[in-house]
């Protein structure tokens, strides 16, 4: 139980520091000539919310067909 939590707190450090070292402007292009400019923590952070999204929406989706 307490190596769990180690390693929770070591890969939030991780994270942390990740993002402080990110944290210059991106430009984001978009269709039709859009273009946003913002920190590249933001892009990543978009990213991988999207991508836990994503993954648990597809893991409920084959929970639920394997209940019917």
């Amino acid at each position: 139980r307490i190596s769990i939590w180690i390693l929770r707190i070591v890969i939030f450090l991780l994270l942390v520091s990740f993002a402080a070292k990110n944290t210059e402007i991106v430009s984001v292009n978009y269709y039709l000539g859009f273009e946003w400019q913002v920190p590249m923590i933001i892009v990543l952070l978009a990213c991988f919310v999207l991508g836990t999204a994503f993954g648990f929406l597809a893991c409920a989706i084959k929970k639920v067909k394997k209940q019917s």
